[in-house]
């Protein structure tokens, strides 16, 4: 069998990385206000919102590869105004007067990073041309109204329904039996926003030292010294901006996250036949209403990226290089595509790799302090990062430098979400889940399980 290149190369958004001067990792022992560990999109708008309220503190960010290496630069790059998966989700979880707060909170939000990329000359590929929820089956189309409804209840506007004909000449599929359209949503390209907002933050005066692995956490007095290596970095406060990966440094968070691995596809670029077969030029993009759905996209130089939600969970939370790649998950996806778009069998996918996630029970971030106030945290973004981490990033600012932010008083930061069961369980756990999805996607009505983890407020995808 031939071994699986790495994700560096099977990667689109990597594998078209600009190439820049060698990066400099830590060495000797070196001095911080405030240490930030993850070089993803949460580290990144951490330091940039920590040198905004506080121009004069020293703020180091440490990355085990490069910027954007976990799953900050493996996503799909698709960007969504809410904060929760759903409005509807926001409602059930945090109550309509806060839904509505979320949702508005979200709409600033993605407004603002549009004006940030522009104004700080970012090219990273933002389009906002809304997005497409679509029905696969007739029953799938009360969903869109439910979606449709809790938009406007939160107050979203412009959340609109299509018909299946108006669908089918948005995107020529056999299986669309109409759609939702989220229009302030976007697509972006996630490396090339990574590496700008690392330009930014480098331009703002925070130290960034990339190819360089943490290996070990310690609290002595009032300083954290943060070991890679031989090298060593000490601070007084501590930022852990490592998602997914919070863990392997962190231990006793694992109880309130899965991580998970999504897989990705992306293909050769469309020849303007295959174009016209499809459509496609609203350049929207595309996510279904199942509970597993695929959600998928156009590239910048007309590729298609192909992924799906039924991710993967590793016995043991593992989470590295050996969960990169999963040839069933690319069959299975290659198998998927061709009953969405038989016109387009014959395509090609030479682009194919996996990202960790860490979702949460509420598929919401959730947020925390520890060592007595020199340690804190925010991660679970449930695939919804793109968006979420600059408002985590405020979020975790303001907790690093104990300043004020009304942000500070949202449910999703106060409330911890319900806990996942440990290993054995854990795995029992997901695989039991998992096939009750599975039949309720396939047409059959939500079980014992499935009703009674709802009831306890445990959430799955929207």
């Amino acid at each position: 069998m031939t071994p699986s290149p790495p994700v560096e190369e099977s990667c689109f958004w990597m594998a078209r990385r600009h190439a820049r001067r060698t990066p400099e990792p830590l060495q000797g022992v070196e001095e911080a206000d405030v240490a930030i560990v993850g070089g993803g999109y949460t580290g990144l708008w951490t330091s940039l919102f920590l040198k905004e309220l506080e121009p004069r503190r020293k703020v180091v960010v440490l990355e085990q590869e490069l910027v954007g290496y976990g799953g900050s630069g493996r996503n799909a790059g698709i960007v969504g105004e809410t904060i929760d998966h759903s409005h509807e989700l926001a409602i059930a979880h945090f109550g309509l007067d806060e839904a509505r707060r979320l949702a508005r909170l979200g709409r600033e939000n993605l407004d603002a990073m549009e004006t940030f990329l522009r104004e700080r000359g970012i090219d990273a590929g933002f389009e906002r041309r809304g997005q497409l929820i679509v029905a696969l089956r007739p029953e799938h189309l009360a969903a869109l109204d439910q979606g449709r409804e809790a938009a406007e209840s939160v107050g979203s506007p412009g959340w609109r329904i299509l018909s299946r004909d108006e669908t089918r000449s948005e995107l020529a599929s056999p299986l669309y039996e109409g759609a939702l359209l989220a229009p302030r949503n976007g697509v972006v390209d996630p490396v090339r926003l990574t590496e700008g907002l690392r330009f930014v933050a480098v331009q703002a005066g925070v130290r960034i030292h990339e190819r360089t692995r943490v290996t070990r956490l310690a609290f002595r007095g009032d300083r954290v010294e943060i070991s890679a290596g031989a090298a060593m970095l000490r601070a007084r406060k501590l930022v852990l901006a490592t998602n997914a990966y919070t863990h392997h440094l962190r231990r006793s968070l694992v109880r309130r996250f899965l991580p998970l691995y999504d897989y990705v596809l992306v293909s050769d670029p469309l020849t303007a036949a295959q174009r016209n077969a499809i459509g496609w030029r609203s350049r929207r993009a595309v996510v279904d209403v199942r509970t597993f759905f695929n959600y998928y996209r156009l590239t910048d130089d007309g590729r298609i990226l192909w992924g799906t939600s039924e991710a993967a969970y590793y016995p043991g939370n593992r989470v590295d290089s050996s969960c990169d790649h999963s040839p069933r998950h690319y069959a299975a996806l290659e198998e998927s595509f061709r009953r969405h778009f038989p016109q387009l069998a014959g395509l090609a996918f030479p682009y194919r790799w996996g990202g960790p996630i860490a979702s949460t029970t509420r598929l919401t971030p959730f947020f925390g302090d520890a060592n007595g106030g020199r340690l804190h945290y925010g991660l679970g973004y449930t695939g919804h990062g793109i968006g979420s981490t600059r408002i985590a990033g405020r979020i975790l600012a303001h907790r690093a430098l104990e300043l004020p932010s009304a942000l500070l008083d949202l449910a999703m930061v106060r409330r911890k979400p319900i806990p996942f069961p440990p290993e054995p369980l854990r795995r029992a756990a997901v695989a039991l889940v998992t096939g009750a999805l599975r039949r309720v996607d396939a047409g059959g009505k939500p079980g014992a399980v499935l009703r009674a983890l709802e009831r306890v407020g445990i959430s799955f995808s929207s």
